[in-house]
């Protein structure tokens, strides 16, 4: 079966500089939307001028539809390829109002019929209807980020590239757009790759991840999988989610660490007994519990609304982070006693 999109063993350079070496992966099918995690400057707006045309590559290939686009040998101008890409910076024409902006994506690909949607459809979509006759110079960061979305969804493009297509929109519409934005992609089936440096909107929108680090693709997978089975160390600090501790496989499902004691499980990868490994602690590992003789300093307390992230300190200095619910009874306070569930499992032991 060949995928709907591919890149294979590229190398992604900028100015003689490789930025990323010997890419590859690929999209399966048509309308799935995968997403490029990485910090900035790692080289994940390059791959996307790269697959658009604008910039081209010297190995491997990138191919689309089953058609190869870029390669050594072959170079298929922009214009020809019926792929949209959405700068993170404004991309509007300026002597342009907003409305004919965006209606500059109609005309780019008016016979494509496979993917319908208005005009009235994307501004009610973006809630940007408000500045249509306005100049790009008279809007927002945010507003512009989305009138060049609206457009690059108007032009019903084979493949649809946004560079952080949200980064400059309020966190408090943000959310509502992702919804809505995942809703009109997955309607229309349009293939999607997004870059981000925000976990939670890229396993929000992400059919698959990818996480680019140290001019490397790391690990692409569902977020799932990256999320809970970090391949490692590098994935694991990214996305600092969690911390990781000294402990020794002590049998065929449970390890020992000296502060923590016996911790059980399921283990991604077996060691051999005896073996000292880095045992990753996410904060849904562990739980509360007023009554255990096992307690840990509280050195912080983040509130994130429906929950707490309790940071507790070992006394070998270790820093652990502890999810709870926002209702549990017992909420305390820094430089209290903070107690741990014995004996301790946990579902998927990760260690490196």
């Amino acid at each position: 079966m060949n995928n709907f999109f591919e890149i294979k063993n590229v190398d992604f350079v900028v100015g003689g500089k490789t930025k990323v070496k010997n890419m590859s992966f690929s999209i399966e099918k048509e309308g799935d939307i995968i997403c490029l995690l990485g910090p900035s400057g790692i080289g994940k707006t390059t791959i996307l001028r790269a697959i658009a045309g604008l910039q081209e590559i010297k190995n491997g290939h990138i191919k689309l539809k089953g058609k190869v686009l870029s390669s050594d040998k072959i170079k298929i101008e922009p214009e020809n390829r019926n792929i949209s890409l959405a700068f993170q910076e404004n991309s509007l024409f300026p002597h342009y109002t907003v409305e004919k902006n965006i209606l500059l994506g109609t005309e780019k690909n008016s016979n494509n019929k496979d993917k319908q949607i208005t005009f009235k459809e994307i501004v009610d979509l973006l809630d940007i209807s408000q500045i249509l006759n306005q100049y790009p110079h008279q809007i927002s960061a945010g507003e512009a980020q989305r009138a060049s979305l609206a457009r690059s969804l108007l032009s019903k493009p084979d493949l649809l590239l946004l560079d952080e297509p949200l980064s400059n929109v309020d966190q408090s519409f943000k959310e509502e757009i992702q919804v809505k934005l995942k809703k009109i992609l997955n309607d229309l089936k349009i293939t999607t790759i997004i870059v981000t440096h925000d976990s939670y909107e890229a396993f929000y929108l992400g059919s698959k991840c990818g996480i680019i680090l140290n001019n490397q693709l790391k690990q692409y997978d569902d977020p799932y999988n990256i999320h809970h089975f970090p391949n490692s160390v590098e994935v694991v600090r990214f996305l600092n989610r969690g911390t990781l501790i000294p402990a020794k496989v002590s049998g065929e499902n449970s390890l020992e660490n000296e502060e923590l004691g016996t911790i059980k499980g399921n283990f991604v990868k077996h060691y051999p007994n005896g073996s000292n490994v880095q045992l990753l602690i996410q904060p849904e590992d562990l739980e509360h519990d007023d009554t255990s003789n096992l307690k840990l300093e509280v050195v912080d307390r983040k509130f994130r609304g429906t929950n707490f992230i309790y940071t507790l300190k070992t006394q070998g200095n270790t820093k652990i982070p502890v999810f709870v619910h926002s209702h549990h009874i017992h909420q305390h306070e820094v430089d209290e006693k903070f107690g741990i569930k014995r004996p301790i499992y946990i579902d998927h032991i990760v260690c490196f």
